[in-house]
């Protein structure tokens, strides 16, 4: 098997945040990208969900009416 060059640009500030998560995994950006790659290869797809962030209202309401949205979820 030959490998091959996968080239990307980035941002210097990205990758350097990336890289100390990898090496807190004890990972290199190198396996990193593999394993995202192979994951891609083996779900056939994404292997996250790619979504539009929530505007997150539920957690701006006072903490009764969060308290009142779980207990709801709990009644019979």
């Amino acid at each position: 098997m030959q490998d091959t060059v996968v080239r990307a640009r980035v941002s210097s500030a990205l990758k350097e945040d990336t890289e100390k998560v990898f090496d807190a995994l004890g990972l290199t950006t190198t396996e990193a990208i593999r394993m995202f790659l192979a994951q891609v290869r083996l779900r056939g797809g994404l292997p996250f969900d790619v979504v539009l962030p929530s505007d997150n209202q539920d957690i701006l309401r006072s903490s009764d009416k969060r308290q009142a949205a779980l207990d709801s979820l709990y009644d019979d």
